[in-house]
């Protein structure tokens, strides 16, 4: 029993480093063993200790759900999407307090799960149901490595949380699935009202806790005092909280929050403000649905159900068709959108959409919208066939895989204007003034078909085509003439090889050099490119071998000189290590700022951990700040980062 005792306590320590504090101490090995260790004793003598990590695993299928009614009854929370709104509550709770303070936290984006602590025990779990009763999931919560099953507080607990499952957990979940799941809240729901805890247990789940709804024999004065209780029992509560004294203050936390969140691993909708003194809340009351004292900033939605009206399929620069939904148009992040990408057909096949069909899409600031699943199908619903021939220039399509492919490379027209559009990018030659109009214009009109027919072009073809007139031509030539010398990465990225974007074509530069290299490189050479797989190596090896592509950039290398690749690292406190950004900088955006540290061999890092060499700290660091600390993480804040790039000591 005594060593039974010290397992399950060991255990539980590592348990809580992983998945509290994402700071393993030992290897996936070790715990593995001292876990065989535990159940094999569970085995001989017959006896499981109630917080036993072997019952994290998920026990006998449950018949059904039992309903719970709530001994504390759960309220939503008020909404506003507007600054004057905002403004207006926060003015209205200065007014009754003048002296007023503000906890300001994430608005998780999941399920409500509320858990219950007897003895210093997790005793059950429920859903929120109507806020008065839920119903009984304790043993779908016990799977959860984030509930602790034994805390160190003895008297009854009850506490709020929200069920959720990291963005990276779903995407891993998705790639072994036989029924890949649409988004990260129903991955939750699904998960949480299943009668199988093992299934639950499978999609590694997350509570983040953020109230006390019933604790005896302790008083709390504020927000802040709860929230580190919480901490201070194990609880997880996710890498954010902070205490605001005025509107601006507030403001500027959701500001930063709205910068940052397209970065987080979790789905959130907004921010969640409450009056911070505990004390005073009764002062303000509740309505039938919801507290005075709390309300909740919404975002703009990133994700609605809509109408699949049609599917049609547009031919990409290196032949893929890609098929693209159009849907009865939906305000999604602050844009309408009315087109959303489907991938390919196995893509469509996998999420069971059909065209008639309600489907859930979803767009996150500026990434493209995408179809996530099948929402509801309706009646008149409708099978998406795949094409046969190629729709912009009629040639028989040829299938790779779940993905349908135009060969005609040569004549395809689509294919020649995405490609010239990629050449001309600022990512590849930098042409500036030269869009996809100009590509489509430049091919039917002027014929220009090849990457070198841009330079052999003059001031005259040019001005014949009725939207160009004098500056405009003269200005594009001028971008044509620039772009005559160029980086070695940027014209890896022009030639549009499958796969190969501003990264892999950087990587490509470390490695070998010059384009020579490149082009002369075995197969096994590039594979050995950090973050290369199989595919994309065989797709640059097999472009180099191609003979109108070798072609095509003998001609282009008649026009242009491409730089041999000098890496210009200066070496300072941040060559060869890990390094976090956290905050805002003045002098620099996110991108800029990691673009500059790669510069100097650095590996920009989204998250802290005691492998972390430093943390960089910006104007309102948050929690990864607070970590870098409590791990004794190396922090450099933005005045001292200013004084080592302009070489001062």
């Amino acid at each position: 029993m005594d060593r039974m005792q010290e397992l399950v306590q060991e255990l539980d320590k590592h348990i809580y480093n992983y998945y509290v504090l994402d700071n393993p101490t030992i290897s996936d090995a070790e715990y593995d063993k001292l876990y065989d260790e535990l159940v094999e004793l569970e085995r001989k003598t017959g006896i499981i200790l109630p917080n036993s990590p072997t019952q994290r695993v998920g026990g006998a299928v449950l018949e059904g759900f039992n309903k719970h009614r709530h001994e504390v009854q759960l309220y939503s929370l008020d909404k506003c999407q507007s600054k004057e709104e905002l403004e207006k509550w926060v003015n209205g709770v200065k007014k009754v307090l003048p002296t007023a303070t503000f906890a300001v936290e994430y608005k998780f984006d999941g399920l409500t799960i509320v858990c219950k602590y007897q003895n210093g025990y997790f005793v059950e779990a429920s859903t929120r149901g109507n806020g008065i009763i839920g119903e009984d999931v304790t043993e779908q919560a016990k799977t959860i490595r984030s509930i602790p099953l034994k805390i160190p507080f003895k008297n009854e607990l009850i506490i709020q949380g929200e069920g959720m499952i990291t963005l990276s957990n779903l995407e891993k979940y998705n790639k072994t699935s036989t029924e890949p799941l649409k988004n990260a809240r129903n991955a939750v729901a699904g998960a949480i009202r299943n009668l199988d805890p093992k299934e639950t247990a499978k999609r590694n789940l997350d509570l983040f806790s953020y109230q006390i709804l019933k604790i005896d024999g302790k008083n709390f004065n504020t927000q802040q005092e709860m929230h580190d209780f919480l901490v201070e029992n194990g609880f997880k509560t996710g890498d954010y909280f902070k205490i605001c004294k005025t509107f601006n203050e507030i403001w500027a936390e959701i500001e930063h929050i709205g910068n940052v969140k397209k970065s987080l691993d979790i789905l959130m909708d907004g921010v969640v403000i409450k009056l911070n003194e505990v004390a005073h809340r009764d002062e303000f009351g509740y309505t039938a649905k919801f507290p005075k004292w709390a309300i909740a900033f919404k975002f703009p939605a990133e994700e609605l159900s809509t109408t699949l009206e049609d599917v049609v399929w547009q031919v990409g620069r290196t032949g893929k068709l890609t098929p693209i939904a159009i849907i009865d148009p939906v305000n999604l992040a602050g844009a309408s959108v009315k087109r959303a990408t489907l991938n390919n057909m196995g893509d469509i096949e996998r999420k069971k959409v059909k065209i008639g069909s309600r489907v859930f899409v979803r767009r996150s600031n500026e990434v493209i919208p995408e179809i996530l699943g099948l929402a509801e199908d309706m009646p008149n619903s409708k099978e998406i066939t795949a094409p046969t021939h190629c729709p912009s220039c009629g040639s028989e399509l040829v299938e790779n895989g779940a993905n349908l492919f135009c060969p005609n490379s040569s004549s395809c027209p689509e294919q020649i204007i995405d490609r010239l559009t990629n050449f001309a990018s600022r990512e590849a030659m930098d042409i500036d003034g030269f869009s996809i109009m100009t590509a489509g214009e430049f091919y039917e009109k002027l014929g220009v078909k090849t990457f070198d027919d841009i330079y052999k072009l003059t001031r005259e073809d040019i001005l014949k085509l009725e939207n160009f007139k004098d500056k405009k031509v003269d200005n594009l030539l001028k971008a044509i003439q620039k772009s005559r010398n160029v980086t070695l990465p940027k014209s890896i990225f022009a030639l549009g090889i499958e796969g190969v974007g501003v990264k892999t074509a950087k990587d490509l530069s470390k490695k070998f050099g010059s384009l020579e290299k490149l082009r002369n490189a075995s197969f096994e050479d590039i594979l050995s490119v950090y973050n290369i797989g199989e595919v994309i190596a065989k797709n640059i090896f097999e472009y180099f071998r191609n003979e109108d592509k070798i072609s095509e950039l003998n001609e282009l290398l008649k026009y242009v000189n491409v730089e041999v690749y000098r890496e210009n690292i200066s070496e300072n406190e941040f060559t060869n290590k890990k390094v976090v950004i956290t905050g805002t900088f003045e002098r620099f955006g996110r991108v800029e700022l990691t673009s500059l540290l790669e510069s100097f061999g650095t590996q920009v890092v989204s998250s802290v951990s005691k492998n972390t060499d430093v943390v960089l700290a910006g104007e309102n660091a948050g929690s990864k700040l607070a970590k870098a600390n409590a791990l004794g993480v190396k922090v450099i804040e933005e005045k001292e980062f200013y004084r080592i790039l302009d070489g001062q000591n």
